[in-house]
């Protein structure tokens, strides 16, 4: 029986699949210089390939991006630090210095830095588990990442938050429950439409996400309301041991919001990203209410670190994306082949990197554990406390109300 209904998936899965159907471009290095390069803050054009967006009920971001030297250099560095800091976390898990859930982004840096050279200080981002890497970029610090990983008081949640709860004054998480931050997002919008702020709030989900109610429901309130909220889906093709094409009926995630127009980009090439985001906070400011966005992009590593990764997909296609389509790598080259830098800079610029993640991962070790009066903090916002906790034994409330 089993087999009969593999059988049955596979030609169910090759009728939704039509072949030749045109797709998003997701290489890492198609993007084309179109005027040459100047002083290193002075403006040159490039131009994505014809292929790089999709649109739906929207006309897609322009093909022409202006970046400066400094742009692409400043990413190329905050791309390696992402990467590095996150296989310091892997070999920490590994070492069993880092316990629990751990989901790294490794292969996914072109959409966490994209986003941030297209975010203002003040707009607001919420994520899944796969945060990392937002959480530095948006206010944390690789210290205070590493040392809430591994349960540290230096950890960006005083070491009682873990991966799943890091955050900042603009970054809302890392949140573990599936689905779960997209309601959220939808709140945080409206809370700032309501202030009347010009912010945007960019709502991140995975194609494993996709299919939650929750999510509809979100979508539906944020388009009554008119909220400026993006709602972005990282497709990186897999869900927690299972392909997107197996879970989901219609895989152009970009397309489910109904009446919200979206929009799907190459997620492997972080000027693409850094394009499309820029298009959609321009959108949700301009009063049109909200978008998705849809970024298909890879993550090597398995969907946590419990994951080997290897028995819904094989060796080759992930060894095959990481040689081909590495996004740090794509950088790298437009950085060479345009004369912006030489491989010998950009090898220092990665040395450097490894250096300031090492120094993090000692720090962050030599970083003590919670005590146990911790545990009774961090549990409400200051000044709103309430007299008692329930759990506490009543001779420690009366010593708190005494003191």
């Amino acid at each position: 029986m089993s087999s009969r209904l593999a059988s049955i998936s596979r030609r169910a899965l090759s009728r939704r699949i039509p072949l030749g159907s045109r797709s998003v471009q997701v290489t890492a290095d198609s993007t084309r210089l179109s005027s040459e390069p100047g002083e290193p803050s002075q403006p040159f054009t490039v131009t994505l390939d014809e292929n790089t967006f999709k649109g739906y009920r929207t006309e897609t971001p322009g093909l022409e991006v202006s970046v400066t030297k400094e742009n692409l250099l400043e990413w190329y560095k905050d791309m390696s630090l992402m990467r590095k800091m996150e296989q310091a976390a892997g070999a920490m898990y590994q070492a069993k210095l880092i316990r629990g859930f751990c989901h790294l982004a490794v292969g996914q840096e072109a959409i966490a830095v994209g986003f941030h050279s297209s975010m203002s200080q003040d707009d607001k981002l919420i994520t899944s588990y796969r945060c990392h890497p937002f959480a530095v970029l948006r206010g944390g610090t690789i210290k205070g990442v590493l040392a809430e990983l591994l349960g540290r008081q230096a950890g960006m949640s005083n070491g009682k938050g873990g991966s799943m709860h890091i955050f900042t004054p603009t970054f809302f998480g890392g949140n573990g429950i599936v689905g779960a931050q997209v309601p959220l997002g939808a709140g945080i919008s409206f809370a700032d439409k309501y202030m009347n702020k010009s912010t945007v709030t960019f709502t991140l989900y995975g194609d494993g996400a996709a299919n939650q109610g929750q999510v509809f429901e979100a979508f539906n309130m944020a388009k009554l309301w008119n909220l400026p909220c993006v709602f972005v889906c990282e497709n990186n093709k897999y869900g927690m041991g299972t392909s997107a094409e197996r879970s989901s009926a219609n895989t152009e995630y970009y397309t489910r919001g109904d009446l919200i127009p979206g929009i799907q980009a190459n997620g492997m090439d972080v000027i693409a990203v850094h394009q499309a985001v820029k298009h959609a906070r321009e959108w949700a400011l301009s009063d049109k209410g909200p978008l998705l966005l849809e970024f298909v992009t890879y993550r090597y590593g398995g969907h946590s670190m419990s994951d080997p990764g290897t028995t819904y997909r094989t060796r080759e296609e992930v060894q095959r994306m990481r040689s081909t389509q590495d996004p740090i790598k794509g950088l790298q080259k437009y950085i060479e082949d345009w004369g912006l830098a030489s491989e010998e800079t950009l090898k220092e610029m990665d040395k450097q990197a490894k250096a300031e993640v090492d120094a993090a991962v000692e720090e962050a070790k030599q970083s003590l554990e919670p005590e146990l009066k911790d545990l009774w903090t961090d549990i409400y916002f200051a000044g709103t406390e309430p007299p008692f906790m329930r759990g506490r034994e009543r001779e420690e409330v009366r010593l708190d109300i005494a003191s």
